[in-house]
């Protein structure tokens, strides 16, 4: 029987006003743990949505004094994404992997009959399919990313959010002089210098976040287990004959959930 998406989405909308400034922001992505929320209008309607890379959009991490002051004085409303995108509970999830892929989303507002309900983000799929996808049916290598967004631990970390934003990448992989995976630099580990800005020497080694790896010859349910496990959006690939080689791409949830948009899927029959 075919899935839902009310069967994956999280009940209920964490939300903020329009008037919340970045820095608040910040705050309850932090505490939620979450990676985006929604922007109510005066009239608590659900106008637009906020997320960990919309915070770093423009030139919000520079250090000088006149930006920075710019920079606190932007509400949700000021960033936020608009029309919010929205799916049905009701929807069988192969057609939501394609409407993830078409609109190139993170997540969706589920409603039941036009009231919100909750969310389903790329994570909800990747969790659904560790127990949906036939053990080495398909291998990390398959769908991996084989580009990926490099720097040096001793990069500035306002070079490195500067080149995430214009790039479009969610994060940079952190590597030493040999190619070394050190770590890696997210949206997330960036939220808390939106509310005091950032010192223009600080460097990306001081902010990132362990990086995890996996073989490239490993099946996708091995990938979205470790992901789910350790609440990662993405793994850094490399080969397990040389792991400390220069790494050979990344897969991310995005990855995944394009590999399940693919017609041949097994969540397309």
């Amino acid at each position: 029987m075919t899935k839902l998406v009310k069967d994956l989405m999280h009940p209920g909308v964490i939300m903020c006003k329009p008037d919340a400034t970045l820095g608040q922001v910040a705050t309850l992505l932090d505490q939620h743990q979450v990676h985006a929320l929604f922007v109510t209008d005066r009239d608590g309607r659900i106008n637009g949505v906020i997320s960990d890379f919309d915070l770093m959009t423009g030139e919000w991490l520079s250090s000088d004094p006149e930006s920075l002051e710019t920079m606190r004085k932007l509400t949700a409303s000021d960033l936020m994404t608009k029309p919010v995108s929205t799916i049905e509970a009701n929807t069988p999830l192969p057609e939501a992997a394609d409407l993830f892929m078409q609109k190139s989303v993170g997540r969706f507002l589920v409603t039941d009959k036009g009231k919100p309900v909750g969310t389903i983000s790329l994570s909800d799929f990747v969790a659904s399919l560790s127990e949906q996808i036939k053990a080495k049916r398909d291998t990390v290598g398959d769908v991996m990313s084989d580009a990926i967004l490099v720097c040096r631990g001793k990069t500035s970390v306002l070079s490195a959010a500067r080149a995430m934003t214009s790039s479009g990448w969610r994060s940079v992989l952190v590597v030493d002089a040999k190619g070394k995976v050190l770590g890696v630099v997210s949206g997330h580990d960036l939220i808390s210098l939106v509310k005091n800005g950032v010192a223009e020497k600080m460097i990306v080694r001081e902010v990132m976040h362990p990086a995890l790896t996996i073989d490239i010859s490993a099946s996708l349910r091995e990938a979205a287990d470790l992901m789910i496990k350790n609440h990662y959006h993405r793994l850094v690939v490399v080969d397990k004959n040389d792991p400390d080689a220069f790494p050979l791409g990344v897969i991310s949830t995005f990855d995944i959930v394009a590999e399940m948009a693919r017609p041949d899927s097994v969540w397309q029959k």
